[in-house]
């Protein structure tokens, strides 16, 4: 991971600035600790391997906007919240929300992943958020991936968070799942600016698939 993550930082200009966030003393197993302890929160093992991608990908400079970590269990069902907008300063849920995956990735799981163009699969991994934007799909936010072959095709692919209107309880009760995305974790419609704005310019998202 950490050889990854140092040849996509040296690759991107983003990674030569850094905001104040979390302490550089940062107790992560301690932190751990704390979100594992939240009601509402990620599972154990998506913590764990969040934030191990997490501090990687501070250590070597690639985060811009420190103590925001966005967590995807793609382990979960869809008609689950699967996503979390975590505040690492202050040990919270900021966001728990519904999330979609790549059509081609499974029905009402997801079975399998991909970093290649047109596969219109979900792909795991650790992201950075890019600049948000107004396409096809209305308010949207990029993401660069930072794992040479697993993700790095993100923003070629057009990998982007975005609003959905098959991201919804109706469309849940009616299918029996959300509907699915060409490979973009599409949440519902009403959030969506409001969580881009929240996690874009340079916060870490991370996808887990388990092992």
């Amino acid at each position: 991971m950490k050889a990854r993550v140092i040849a996509v930082c040296l690759a991107l200009a983003a990674c030569t600035a850094m905001t104040v966030g979390l302490r550089a003393t940062t107790d992560w197993s301690e932190l751990a600790e704390r979100l594992a302890d939240l009601a509402d929160g990620p599972s154990r093992p998506a913590i764990d391997a969040a934030l191990s991608a997490y501090a990687d990908a501070t250590n070597h400079g690639a985060v811009v906007r420190s103590g925001l970590l966005t967590v995807i269990d793609y382990t979960l069902p869809s008609t689950q919240p699967r996503l979390w907008v975590l505040d690492l300063n202050r040990a919270r849920v900021l966001y728990r929300e519904l999330v979609a995956h790549g059509r081609a990735s499974g029905e009402k799981t997801t079975e399998k992943f991909s970093n290649t163009p047109g596969s219109m699969m979900t792909s795991l991994g650790l992201f950075v958020t890019d600049a948000s934007y107004v396409g096809q799909n209305g308010y949207s936010l990029r993401l660069r991936g930072l794992e040479p072959g697993v993700n790095d095709n993100a923003y070629a692919r057009a990998i982007v968070m975005h609003g959905a209107a098959y991201v919804s309880q109706a469309i849940v009760s009616k299918l029996g799942r959300l509907g699915r995305s060409l490979g973009c974790p599409a949440v519902r419609v009403e959030v969506a600016r409001k969580l881009i704005d929240t996690i874009k310019d340079g916060t870490v998202v991370y996808a887990y698939g388990g092992n």
